[in-house]
């Protein structure tokens, strides 16, 4: 515990000579508050959530809809502003230690997404793990799959994670990529897009546009 008290005090001392007293002051108050909203959707969800201490700050949420959903979360888990994590049905979300967040993110869990620890996920990135089945809504009108994404793994901006995708280790997703498949560890991806446009009033087939 002293050990501990330690760090943290030489972590402010730090933080205070680099960004000032006044702005450590602010953002470790934020912080604060973020651990707050994290232990009050703990209460909330008390049969739902198993967790250790993490962040969850302003305008962001955890809603469950399924007695039977499960979400686990790490210790000092980082969730920042505006986002919103839905899990419905027998979901299973597992997000790992020191996981990061950013703003704008969706995660959508009705089966299993599991996060590995130390990955990075920047602003406005989507995780689904299903489907909707527009083709035979008479089975379900959601097709249900898995999402894994291994440790320390960064994926970019505005990256649109789909069901039945598994992403290793040390991988990197680059920005504004969809990603559906195995990605292999150590590796970087990358959608490569071309842009196309087309004249007012020509008419194409979709398969020549794309």
């Amino acid at each position: 515990m002293v050990h501990l008290l330690k760090k943290i005090m030489s972590v402010l001392a730090a933080e205070c000579r680099t960004r000032g007293v006044y702005l450590t002051l602010i953002m470790n108050i934020s912080h604060v508050i973020g651990f707050v909203r994290g232990c009050l959707f703990k209460l909330l969800y008390f049969k739902n959530i198993r967790s250790s201490l993490f962040s969850l700050q302003a305008h962001s949420r955890i809603e469950i809809f399924n007695k039977k959903s499960r979400v686990y979360i790490g210790k000092f888990v980082f969730i920042r502003k505006n986002a919103s994590i839905r899990v419905d049905f027998n979901g299973e979300l597992t997000i790992e230690e020191k996981v990061f967040i950013n703003d704008n993110c969706n995660i959508n869990c009705v089966n299993k997404v599991w996060i590995g620890r130390n990955t990075k996920i920047a602003p406005n990135v989507c995780i689904n793990d299903h489907d909707h089945n527009y083709k035979n809504t008479a089975d379900g009108h959601l097709i249900m799959g898995e999402v894994i994404i291994g440790e320390n793994v960064w994926i970019g901006s505005n990256v649109v994670v789909l069901k039945d995708t598994t992403i290793g280790d040390n991988a990197v997703i680059a920005a504004g990529s969809v990603v559906k498949g195995n990605v292999p560890a150590n590796t970087l991806f990358l959608n490569k897009r071309e842009n196309k446009c087309i004249p007012y009033g020509v008419s194409k087939p979709l398969s020549e546009v794309i």
